[in-house]
């Protein structure tokens, strides 16, 4: 065996329809494009979502509201979590650190601190924001609320 009697696996060359080359190749004449109409034409591109005429679904369904691309979106962590937190790892100060290696957060995320549940003891607690009550909740047990 060499290179001068080298063949393609049978059944694995397919040449391409050439259209458009006579009336003796059967795909003569309008090339399989059939008559008329804007598929016929040269040049023609449908356009994405393209429903024959009919009135396409971007502009059958209603559009209302807005996105607001300065929104600032926050995890909420509740008081006793926080306070669950605290008590399983003997903490006394609890951040963005821990409660992202605890699993309640992703790195880069922000959190609120929010009022549900009670706190007990003393605790640091920083975060990114909190509500009111939890603020005041965390300063009467003694413990400090500090944004980070």
């Amino acid at each position: 065996m060499d290179l001068s009697n080298l063949k393609p696996a049978v059944g694995s060359v397919k040449h391409n329809t050439r259209i458009g080359r006579g009336p003796g190749s059967g795909k003569g004449g309008t090339s399989t494009r059939g008559h008329k109409g804007a598929k016929s034409r040269s040049g023609y591109s449908r356009k994405i979502g393209f429903e024959g005429g009919q009135m396409p679904l971007q502009r059958r369904l209603p559009k209302f509201g807005f996105k607001n691309i300065n929104r600032v979106e926050y995890k909420a962590i509740n008081l006793d979590l926080i306070s669950a937190l605290a008590e399983a790892r003997q903490l006394q100060k609890v951040g963005i650190d821990e409660l992202v290696a605890a699993g309640y957060l992703r790195r880069g995320q922000l959190a609120k601190v929010l009022a549900g549940g009670a706190i007990a003891t003393a605790l640091a607690v920083e975060a990114n924001a909190f509500s009111a009550a939890a603020k005041a909740a965390i300063e009467a047990a003694g413990g400090s609320a500090t944004t980070v």
